[in-house]
Protein backbone atom coordinates (compact mmCIF):
# COMPACT_ATOMS: atom_id res chain seq x y z
CA UNK A 1 0.00 0.00 0.00
CA UNK A 2 1.22 3.13 -0.90
CA UNK A 3 2.05 5.96 1.66
CA UNK A 4 -0.83 8.28 2.66
CA UNK A 5 -3.63 6.24 1.05
CA UNK A 6 -6.23 5.57 3.33
CA UNK A 7 -7.16 2.10 4.49
CA UNK A 8 -9.58 0.09 2.96
CA UNK A 9 -11.12 -1.08 6.14
CA UNK A 10 -11.05 2.59 7.65
CA UNK A 11 -12.18 4.35 4.02
CA UNK A 12 -15.23 1.83 3.96
CA UNK A 13 -15.57 2.61 7.85
CA UNK A 14 -16.27 6.30 7.14
CA UNK A 15 -18.35 5.85 4.13
CA UNK A 16 -20.60 4.04 6.41
CA UNK A 17 -20.53 6.90 8.42
CA UNK A 18 -21.18 9.75 6.24
CA UNK A 19 -23.88 11.62 6.88
CA UNK A 20 -26.19 10.69 3.91
CA UNK A 21 -25.22 7.21 4.15
CA UNK A 22 -26.13 7.32 8.27
CA UNK A 23 -29.58 9.23 7.42
CA UNK A 24 -30.48 6.42 4.75
CA UNK A 25 -29.97 3.50 7.17
CA UNK A 26 -31.80 5.33 9.74
CA UNK A 27 -34.79 6.10 7.79
CA UNK A 28 -34.58 1.94 6.82
CA UNK A 29 -35.39 1.39 10.31
CA UNK A 30 -33.72 -1.60 12.26
CA UNK A 31 -32.73 -5.03 9.79
CA UNK A 32 -35.23 -7.82 11.52
CA UNK A 33 -32.81 -10.88 11.86
CA UNK A 34 -33.52 -14.60 11.51
CA UNK A 35 -30.49 -15.76 11.79
CA UNK A 36 -31.55 -17.07 15.26
CA UNK A 37 -33.80 -19.14 13.69
CA UNK A 38 -31.71 -20.49 10.93
CA UNK A 39 -29.01 -21.81 13.24
CA UNK A 40 -31.61 -23.10 15.55
CA UNK A 41 -33.16 -25.44 13.07
CA UNK A 42 -29.91 -26.24 11.48
CA UNK A 43 -28.58 -27.24 14.64
CA UNK A 44 -31.36 -28.95 15.26
CA UNK A 45 -32.22 -30.79 12.60
CA UNK A 46 -28.76 -31.96 12.28
CA UNK A 47 -28.79 -33.12 15.98
CA UNK A 48 -32.07 -34.74 15.99
CA UNK A 49 -31.45 -36.49 12.89
CA UNK A 50 -27.75 -37.55 13.71
CA UNK A 51 -29.01 -39.17 16.68
CA UNK A 52 -31.54 -41.46 14.93
CA UNK A 53 -28.74 -42.28 13.03
CA UNK A 54 -26.24 -42.73 16.09
CA UNK A 55 -29.08 -44.79 17.93
CA UNK A 56 -29.93 -47.25 14.99
CA UNK A 57 -25.87 -47.60 14.70
CA UNK A 58 -25.62 -48.23 18.17
CA UNK A 59 -28.35 -51.14 18.41
CA UNK A 60 -26.98 -52.70 15.35
CA UNK A 61 -30.59 -52.40 13.88
CA UNK A 62 -30.88 -52.55 9.86
CA UNK A 63 -30.10 -49.33 7.73
CA UNK A 64 -33.51 -49.05 5.89
CA UNK A 65 -34.57 -48.10 9.73
CA UNK A 66 -32.39 -44.85 9.44
CA UNK A 67 -33.83 -43.86 6.53
CA UNK A 68 -37.45 -44.28 7.58
CA UNK A 69 -37.25 -42.95 10.76
CA UNK A 70 -34.62 -40.15 9.75
CA UNK A 71 -37.44 -38.59 6.67
CA UNK A 72 -40.13 -38.87 9.17
CA UNK A 73 -37.68 -36.55 11.98
CA UNK A 74 -36.87 -34.22 8.97
CA UNK A 75 -40.57 -33.56 8.25
CA UNK A 76 -42.29 -34.38 11.18
CA UNK A 77 -40.28 -32.49 14.04
CA UNK A 78 -39.29 -29.88 11.66
CA UNK A 79 -42.74 -28.52 10.91
CA UNK A 80 -43.14 -29.30 14.83
CA UNK A 81 -40.38 -26.58 15.15
CA UNK A 82 -41.19 -24.31 12.68
CA UNK A 83 -44.91 -24.44 14.18
CA UNK A 84 -43.28 -23.52 17.97
CA UNK A 85 -41.48 -20.63 16.49
CA UNK A 86 -44.68 -19.38 14.40
CA UNK A 87 -46.73 -19.59 17.92
CA UNK A 88 -43.69 -18.39 19.87
CA UNK A 89 -43.17 -15.06 17.16
CA UNK A 90 -46.85 -14.21 17.38
CA UNK A 91 -46.90 -14.58 21.14
CA UNK A 92 -43.93 -11.74 20.95
CA UNK A 93 -46.04 -9.38 18.92
CA UNK A 94 -49.26 -9.97 20.91
CA UNK A 95 -47.37 -8.83 23.91
CA UNK A 96 -46.00 -6.19 22.23
CA UNK A 97 -49.73 -5.47 21.06
CA UNK A 98 -50.75 -5.11 24.49
CA UNK A 99 -48.27 -3.68 26.24
CA UNK A 100 -48.62 -0.53 23.29
CA UNK A 101 -52.33 -0.96 24.33
CA UNK A 102 -51.51 -0.12 28.68
CA UNK A 103 -49.10 2.79 27.46
CA UNK A 104 -51.59 4.49 25.36
CA UNK A 105 -53.99 4.22 28.21
CA UNK A 106 -51.52 5.01 30.89
CA UNK A 107 -50.55 8.20 28.63
CA UNK A 108 -54.26 9.44 28.06
CA UNK A 109 -55.19 9.00 31.93
CA UNK A 110 -51.96 9.69 34.00
CA UNK A 111 -49.45 11.79 31.54
CA UNK A 112 -47.49 13.15 34.49
CA UNK A 113 -47.12 9.75 35.73
CA UNK A 114 -45.48 8.68 32.49
CA UNK A 115 -43.42 11.73 31.64
CA UNK A 116 -41.79 11.06 35.00
CA UNK A 117 -40.88 7.32 33.74
CA UNK A 118 -39.58 8.81 30.57
CA UNK A 119 -37.81 11.50 33.38
CA UNK A 120 -36.04 8.70 35.28
CA UNK A 121 -35.37 6.51 32.56
CA UNK A 122 -33.01 9.39 30.77
CA UNK A 123 -31.98 10.62 34.34
CA UNK A 124 -30.10 6.81 34.63
CA UNK A 125 -28.44 7.27 31.61
CA UNK A 126 -26.57 10.26 32.83
CA UNK A 127 -29.26 13.42 31.60
CA UNK A 128 -29.97 16.09 34.24
CA UNK A 129 -30.75 19.94 34.59
CA UNK A 130 -32.82 21.81 31.18
CA UNK A 131 -30.97 19.12 29.05
CA UNK A 132 -32.82 16.02 30.65
CA UNK A 133 -36.04 18.39 30.64
CA UNK A 134 -35.85 19.32 26.83
CA UNK A 135 -35.57 15.21 25.96
CA UNK A 136 -38.77 14.72 27.82
CA UNK A 137 -40.18 17.59 26.14
CA UNK A 138 -39.52 16.32 22.77
CA UNK A 139 -40.34 12.55 23.37
CA UNK A 140 -43.43 13.55 25.33
CA UNK A 141 -44.92 15.93 22.41
CA UNK A 142 -44.96 12.75 20.11
CA UNK A 143 -47.28 9.87 21.72
CA UNK A 144 -46.12 7.40 18.88
CA UNK A 145 -42.59 8.34 19.85
CA UNK A 146 -43.04 8.41 23.36
CA UNK A 147 -44.72 5.17 23.46
CA UNK A 148 -41.99 3.37 21.72
CA UNK A 149 -39.80 4.56 23.92
CA UNK A 150 -41.74 3.11 26.76
CA UNK A 151 -41.63 -0.10 24.62
CA UNK A 152 -37.87 -0.51 24.57
CA UNK A 153 -36.37 1.08 27.87
CA UNK A 154 -39.16 0.37 30.55
CA UNK A 155 -40.28 -3.31 28.68
CA UNK A 156 -37.22 -4.22 26.71
CA UNK A 157 -38.92 -4.85 23.38
CA UNK A 158 -37.43 -4.60 20.10
CA UNK A 159 -38.15 -1.42 17.49
CA UNK A 160 -39.61 -3.62 14.97
CA UNK A 161 -41.65 -6.95 14.73
CA UNK A 162 -40.18 -9.74 12.81
CA UNK A 163 -42.75 -12.37 10.38
CA UNK A 164 -43.52 -15.37 12.22
CA UNK A 165 -44.08 -16.74 8.88
CA UNK A 166 -40.51 -15.71 8.03
CA UNK A 167 -39.46 -17.36 11.42
CA UNK A 168 -41.06 -20.36 10.76
CA UNK A 169 -39.78 -20.57 7.10
CA UNK A 170 -36.07 -19.97 8.46
CA UNK A 171 -36.44 -22.82 10.68
CA UNK A 172 -38.43 -25.71 8.60
CA UNK A 173 -35.82 -25.08 5.62
CA UNK A 174 -32.70 -24.85 7.91
CA UNK A 175 -33.64 -27.93 9.67
CA UNK A 176 -34.65 -29.92 6.51
CA UNK A 177 -31.96 -28.76 4.25
CA UNK A 178 -28.95 -29.19 7.00
CA UNK A 179 -30.66 -32.04 8.39
CA UNK A 180 -30.45 -34.37 5.86
CA UNK A 181 -27.05 -34.30 5.72
CA UNK A 182 -26.73 -37.34 8.24
CA UNK A 183 -29.25 -39.23 6.23
CA UNK A 184 -27.35 -38.79 2.77
CA UNK A 185 -24.51 -41.26 2.63
CA UNK A 186 -27.53 -44.16 3.51
CA UNK A 187 -29.46 -42.96 0.70
CA UNK A 188 -26.71 -43.07 -1.57
CA UNK A 189 -26.00 -46.42 -0.25
CA UNK A 190 -29.80 -47.53 -0.73
CA UNK A 191 -30.31 -46.35 -4.72
CA UNK A 192 -26.87 -47.89 -5.40
CA UNK A 193 -26.57 -51.40 -6.59
CA UNK A 194 -25.47 -53.79 -4.22
CA UNK A 195 -22.34 -54.87 -5.51
CA UNK A 196 -21.58 -50.83 -5.06
CA UNK A 197 -22.66 -50.44 -1.74
CA UNK A 198 -20.84 -48.06 0.58
CA UNK A 199 -18.65 -49.43 3.37
CA UNK A 200 -19.35 -48.00 6.56
CA UNK A 201 -21.61 -45.89 5.99
CA UNK A 202 -22.12 -44.49 9.91
CA UNK A 203 -18.74 -43.44 9.80
CA UNK A 204 -19.33 -41.25 6.75
CA UNK A 205 -22.05 -39.92 8.01
CA UNK A 206 -20.34 -38.88 11.37
CA UNK A 207 -17.67 -36.96 9.21
CA UNK A 208 -20.67 -35.26 6.82
CA UNK A 209 -22.23 -34.29 10.17
CA UNK A 210 -19.84 -33.06 12.01
CA UNK A 211 -18.79 -30.61 8.83
CA UNK A 212 -22.16 -30.03 8.91
CA UNK A 213 -22.18 -28.95 12.21
CA UNK A 214 -18.88 -27.12 11.99
CA UNK A 215 -20.14 -25.20 8.43
CA UNK A 216 -22.99 -24.08 10.45
CA UNK A 217 -20.93 -22.62 13.01
CA UNK A 218 -18.22 -20.85 11.26
CA UNK A 219 -20.75 -19.24 9.04
CA UNK A 220 -22.90 -17.82 12.22
CA UNK A 221 -19.67 -16.28 13.23
CA UNK A 222 -19.61 -14.13 10.13
CA UNK A 223 -22.68 -12.20 11.70
CA UNK A 224 -21.80 -12.55 15.49
CA UNK A 225 -18.52 -11.28 14.93
CA UNK A 226 -16.89 -14.58 16.74
CA UNK A 227 -13.88 -16.38 15.46
CA UNK A 228 -15.17 -18.56 12.89
CA UNK A 229 -12.93 -21.72 14.16
CA UNK A 230 -13.90 -21.20 17.57
CA UNK A 231 -17.56 -21.17 17.03
CA UNK A 232 -17.47 -23.69 14.60
CA UNK A 233 -15.54 -25.86 17.02
CA UNK A 234 -18.06 -25.07 19.14
CA UNK A 235 -21.46 -26.23 17.52
CA UNK A 236 -19.55 -29.10 16.63
CA UNK A 237 -18.96 -30.16 20.41
CA UNK A 238 -22.06 -29.54 20.96
CA UNK A 239 -23.59 -31.64 18.19
CA UNK A 240 -20.92 -34.37 19.00
CA UNK A 241 -21.97 -34.88 22.83
CA UNK A 242 -25.72 -35.21 21.72
CA UNK A 243 -24.70 -37.89 18.71
CA UNK A 244 -22.84 -39.61 21.66
CA UNK A 245 -25.24 -39.79 23.87
CA UNK A 246 -27.34 -41.22 21.23
CA UNK A 247 -25.19 -43.67 20.28
CA UNK A 248 -24.73 -44.88 23.82
CA UNK A 249 -28.39 -45.30 24.23
CA UNK A 250 -28.54 -47.21 21.30
CA UNK A 251 -25.78 -49.82 22.25
CA UNK A 252 -27.07 -50.50 26.17
CA UNK A 253 -30.74 -51.12 24.89
CA UNK A 254 -29.33 -53.27 22.58
CA UNK A 255 -27.47 -55.10 24.96
CA UNK A 256 -30.22 -55.28 27.01
CA UNK A 257 -32.77 -56.56 25.21
CA UNK A 258 -30.19 -59.06 23.48
CA UNK A 259 -30.09 -60.31 27.01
Amino acid sequence: MEEGLPDPALAELERLHSTEAIQARLERGPHESYLRDWVYGAVDGTVTTFAIVAGVAGAELSPSIVIVLGFANLFGDGFSMAAGNFLGTRSEQALRRRHVKIEREHIRLHPQGEREEVRQIFARKGFDGPELESIVARITADHERWIETMLQEEHGLARSERSPMRAAASTFFAFVLVGFVPLLVYVCDALLPEDRSVARPFLWSSILTALAFFGVGASKSRFVGERWWVSGAETTAVGGLAAAIAYAVGALLRGVFAA
